[in-house]
């Protein structure tokens, strides 16, 4: 984005007021045009990074940066991560849940937050499990247990192929 018009004008318009004041107003206002430009800039990039992270908030998980190439600003947008693939299991699933229970969506969209305290060596050994999937430790605990209330020894969920070197980082709400 190029800056220099913004700028411009800015000096267009201290021009115009110089004049109202005469000579000495002018000469002040040339004088003063150098470092006015400088600080015009930064307060546009200032405006502009404070802008875009309005923009992150509604985009989250993708993000739009701004970063300054030369004098002007260019934007950067990382786009939410695109759905993976998945691949059925390939073990057969031990039955249906119970048919007084209904059976869990996970998207269903409805969520509750709970806070769970795990001993420190438990923490670590949920952690590596859910790296060993390529799952992060909440999908792995949400797998947990859902198999955990269907009574099944192993989760319902189809398991997740992944590529070697992919990762996402963003903002999560």
């Amino acid at each position: 984005m190029d800056l220099t018009p913004y700028v411009d004008n800015l000096r267009h318009e201290l021009a115009v007021a110089a004049d109202a004041g005469g000579d000495d107003a002018r000469a002040l206002a040339e004088r003063l045009t150098a470092p006015l430009e400088s600080a015009a800039r930064l307060t546009l990039l200032n405006a502009l990074s404070a802008a875009m992270g309005e923009v992150t908030l509604e985009l989250a998980p993708g993000s739009v940066d701004v970063r300054l190439r030369g004098l002007d600003p260019e934007f950067v947008v990382t786009p939410p991560p695109a759905a993976e693939p998945f691949q059925e299991a390939r073990e057969p699933i031990a039955g249906p849940p119970a048919p007084s229970q209904p059976p869990v969506d996970a998207d269903d969209g409805a969520t509750a937050r709970i806070n769970l305290r795990l001993p420190a060596h438990l923490k670590a050994q949920a952690e590596s499990a859910a790296s060993r999937e390529g799952l992060s430790v909440n999908a792995w605990l949400v797998r947990a247990v859902s198999a955990a209330v269907d009574g099944s020894a192993q989760p319902r969920t189809p398991q997740r192929t992944q590529a070697v070197g992919q990762s996402i980082t963003g903002w999560v709400r």
